[in-house]
């Protein structure tokens, strides 16, 4: 039985294009466009036909870096696979790449695995896995060579969180070579995780406990500082280099002066570096802990060099790292000692309308916006055109989305499973009315209408962004 859709009258838009369309959708595919009003388009037939007259037609966000059930500081992220792709999907995002994690002593096959289990059956988008690497060994790097084989094609590592996720600069430089033959792409957190340690000791001893000396200690200076050693350390290996989250006027530089170079390195950044600042951070009545995330929340000023990085493509990808803890019982635990404080922000649901924001605030261009959060991480990650874009052929994972509707942003009416919104309060224009994964409705006019085990797991191939 063939099922077929049509979204007529909207306004397409792509990285590339943008054009008054009708989208023909075929068993879960793009199968035409053609011009609104044209005889094309008027002999679209379908089952299903969506009204996207004065709207968007947008391709559904791809977030790259997500951590469901994440374990973390002795707790789990609030969001299972199934909270987070359900409210994933009801802010515009139809495919999230999250993060394996293999722990010290254990596979990278073992760490893979106990993520398919989790979120087997139970996501509402489509989804793939990177692989946290925390402990590289000669067995870790054959297994790098079988996980690129089969669809895993992008290694994270850190150069912060000593005793936990740390890698030295031997380690790292030994699975950038492993990734500069097998094609895998090394992803980084960039910090420098040895030093950090050394002044969240001292500001303890100080007596200095609350939120806002946890983005003090983490200097900005040591998140540039690990940014240019890990671009070093991949160009000895000749291997390419995606920074994940992005957050300093320095590091950007070092990626500016990097890519000026023609080296193959890349940067994320993330909204809450966008949007939020060690204003937040230092909040009264341990509010501050909401907003405690590594890379840190940096001085407003930071702002201007990630807006322009992202005008110039010196940063490619907005991503949200959606680590949510609840402040009730989870980020409590750092009360009185900032370094307990469970690392991560809930922002899954808001990226795609918080970019939108920023194309409403002369900060990016809209063919921009669908280009940073759906067509580059569908690139970078190896899963275009599959995903990222509207064009035959690609998956028929299509948002219809009115840009001029307003909404305010609040706990009380978010999806993530979480008892606070980072953006609290705010206001913002644009919102997703219409979500398809697939062909198939998620969202339908503001009424959730997915199921828990209709996304799947979805191979990539390797990084498609590169010289």
């Amino acid at each position: 039985m063939s099922s077929r859709t049509v979204v007529r009258g909207g306004l397409v838009i792509t990285a590339s294009d943008e054009i008054h369309a009708d989208v023909l959708i075929e068993d879960g595919r793009v199968a035409a466009l053609a011009a609104t009003g044209t005889r094309a388009a008027d002999a679209f037939t379908a089952e299903r036909v969506i009204d996207a007259t004065g709207k968007y037609v947008i391709p559904g966000g791809v977030d790259a870096h997500t951590h469901m059930e994440m374990p973390f500081g002795g707790t789990y992220a609030a969001d299972t696979f199934e909270t987070g792709t359900r409210a994933a999907a009801w802010g515009g995002t139809t495919t999230i790449v999250d993060f394996a994690i293999q722990s010290v002593g254990h596979s990278l096959r073992e760490g893979l695995d106990a993520w398919h289990a989790k979120a087997e059956g139970n996501c509402a988008i489509d989804y793939g896995f990177h692989m946290i690497v925390s402990d590289v060994n000669q067995e870790t790097l054959k297994e790098m060579d079988l996980l690129v084989e089969e669809g895993v094609t992008s290694f994270k590592q850190f150069m912060a969180y000593p005793g936990v996720f740390y890698s030295d600069d031997g380690q790292i430089l030994r699975a950038m070579q492993r990734a500069a033959g097998n094609g895998g792409l090394i992803m980084m957190h960039a910090e420098n995780g040895i030093a950090i340690d050394v002044l969240v000791e001292q500001a303890l001893a100080r007596g200095e406990t609350d939120p806002r000396f946890h983005g003090e200690v983490r200097k900005a200076l040591l998140e540039a500082e690990a940014t240019h050693r890990a671009i070093r350390l991949a160009q000895v290996a000749g291997a390419p280099l995606y920074v994940v989250h992005v957050s300093a006027t320095e590091a950007v530089t070092e990626l500016i002066r990097a890519r000026d170079e023609g080296l193959n390195v890349f940067g994320e950044t993330c909204p809450q570096y966008l949007f939020l600042s060690t204003d937040n951070l230092a909040e009264p009545d341990f509010e501050g802990a909401k907003y405690v995330c590594s890379t840190p929340l940096r001085p407003r000023e930071h702002q201007a060099a990630l807006w322009r990085g992202l005008r110039t493509n010196d940063l490619q990808v907005v991503s949200t790292d959606h680590c949510p803890f609840c402040f009730s019982g989870q980020k409590e635990l750092g009360r009185g000692d900032f370094s307990k404080i469970p690392n991560g922000l809930p922002g899954v649901e808001n990226r795609m309308d918080l970019l939108h924001q920023a194309v409403v605030d002369g900060h990016i261009g809209r063919r921009r916006w669908i280009e940073i959060a759906c067509a580059t991480p569908a690139r970078m990650f190896g899963l275009y055109p599959k995903k990222g874009t509207i064009a035959p052929g690609a998956d028929a994972d299509i948002v219809v989305y009115d840009p001029h509707a307003e909404q305010v942003i609040s706990a009380g009416t978010h999806h993530m499973n979480v008892d606070y919104s980072a953006y609290e309060g705010k206001c913002v224009t644009g919102r997703v009315e219409t979500v398809l994964s697939r062909g198939e409705p998620v969202v339908t006019e503001r009424e959730y209408t997915g199921r828990k085990g209709h996304g799947v797991y979805t191979p990539r191939s390797t990084c498609q962004y590169l010289n």
